[in-house]
């Protein structure tokens, strides 16, 4: 059993997970940006290493490649100090990236709703899992993660809240193992 307070004091990432369109990017970099850390977006790492779009990969290499470029980029990014990383919505999913981010890092699930969920990410052309699927399939892809989400340290529930209101919530959990 670790000790979060020294977990906290060690500068380790904070960590957010979540299904796509839950806002793990822009809430992220706002924490980033409160905290005055490091902000890397999993997926936008990914595009950079490979000269293409999410979809794009998705199209030409397929789902598979895209994971293990995933796993690598998630597992070297995790090895930084002090950052907010914003993982891609199947990222959590995968064994070596979840045992890593439990064991040495803070995570935050941003849970919504299936509703806001799909609302948010429906005929979505840029989500390549969620464009062209039916509701009932993305709700079955949401109750899936959901159970693997649920093992990040905290759970923040968003559907009540505002952007500013979710970051507030996150840097006074960060706060409360600062002193």
């Amino acid at each position: 059993v670790f000790s979060i307070k020294k977990l906290m004091k060690s500068k380790e990432n904070l960590v957010f997970l979540g299904m796509m369109g839950s806002g793990k990017s822009s809430i992220g970099s706002l924490v980033a940006k409160k905290l005055n850390f490091k902000f890397i977006d999993i997926d936008k790492e990914i595009e950079k290493e490979l000269g293409n779009s999410i979809k794009e990969i998705f199209e030409t290499k397929g789902e598979k490649h895209f994971r293990e470029i995933e796993e690598k980029i998630s597992l070297n990014k995790l090895k930084l100090n002090s950052a907010v990383i914003s993982l891609g919505g199947g990222a959590f999913i995968n064994e070596r990236i979840r045992k890593e981010i439990l064991k040495k890092h803070i995570s935050f699930w941003l849970n919504w709703s299936d509703q806001v969920l799909l609302d948010r990410i429906r005929n979505s052309s840029k989500r390549p899992l969620a464009y062209k699927s039916s509701d009932n399939k993305l709700i079955e892809l949401m109750n899936k993660r959901s159970s693997i989400y649920s093992k990040a340290l905290y759970e923040i529930k968003c559907d009540k809240l505002s952007k500013n209101e979710i970051v507030k919530k996150i840097l006074q959990i960060y706060e409360t193992y600062q002193t």
